[in-house]
């Protein structure tokens, strides 16, 4: 009765183990260059450059089955630079992205860590500088925007629904993480795009607080050394449309 009994448990064991589908993918990209510019502090000047398309990165992104249309899911995503080997984004391990969280395919995704914001999730894939095709050298001055990913943000909840029938929308919130400073150095923003064949449509809206400041915050949710301002507020609202025509793709 006993070998019974132990044979059925490990059965179990085993049927469930079965049933459990984990996938971890490395992925990432190497961008070196040539570049010259005529007039650098009144000199021409030719350098070799990591970057100036795409920022070099590694990443490791994963999932794992936990059933009923339910996973947890992962992303740690290194930048360096190839031309010295140095980390970027002030020398994060994996500065560009790290987050985890739960994602539901009829539900969406809620995930915590350091994260892109609304307007690099949805206004980004319409715009020039936040595509393979434009990068870094279409970002608009000082990356005002934020298209061109110049600052993460720290402490961050994001949700991500699913898509409904083309549409999709999302919001973000960052933590200050500063205890009599809520507001201090926080983030938050949304989101939503519709695509409808050869239709895409997308708007988002950021808003930071505190941020840039030397004397502010600088656990908060965008530290100093990626805000390309400063300021006691900044809100951006951005949008975007892009049609295409077979292989061709015109947006405004």
């Amino acid at each position: 009765m006993k070998k019974t009994l132990m044979v059925a448990a490990l059965s179990g064991v085993f049927a469930t183990a079965a049933h459990a589908q984990s996938s971890v993918t490395l992925y990432g990209l190497i961008d070196a260059g040539i570049t010259y510019t005529n007039n650098q502090h009144g000199h021409s000047n030719w350098q070799e450059t990591t970057g100036s398309v795409n920022g070099s990165r590694f990443g490791l992104r994963g999932s794992e089955d936990l059933g009923g249309g339910l996973k947890a899911i992962f992303t740690l995503e290194n930048g360096f630079g190839i031309n010295d080997g140095t980390l970027k984004q002030q020398s994060r391990l994996f500065g560009r992205q790290a987050f985890v969280g739960l994602a539901s395919d009829q539900f969406g995704a809620v995930t915590l860590g350091r994260q892109y914001d609304s307007m690099v999730d949805y206004v980004g894939p319409l715009s020039l500088t936040g595509t393979q095709y434009g990068g870094t050298q279409f970002a608009h001055p000082f990356d005002n925007d934020n298209l061109d990913n110049t600052f993460r943000v720290n402490n961050s909840v994001k949700y991500t629904s699913a898509n409904y029938a083309g549409f999709k929308l999302g919001a973000m919130y960052g933590f200050s993480n500063e205890a009599g400073g809520f507001s201090d150095n926080r983030a938050y923003s949304v989101g939503a795009s519709y695509n409808y064949g050869p239709l895409n449509v997308a708007a988002a809206y950021l808003q930071l607080n505190g941020v840039g400041s030397q004397t502010n915050n600088v656990n908060g949710a965008v530290t100093t050394d990626n805000t390309p301002f400063v300021a006691s507020r900044q809100r951006i609202f951005g949008g975007g449309i892009n049609y295409a025509f077979g292989p061709a793709t015109v947006g405004f």
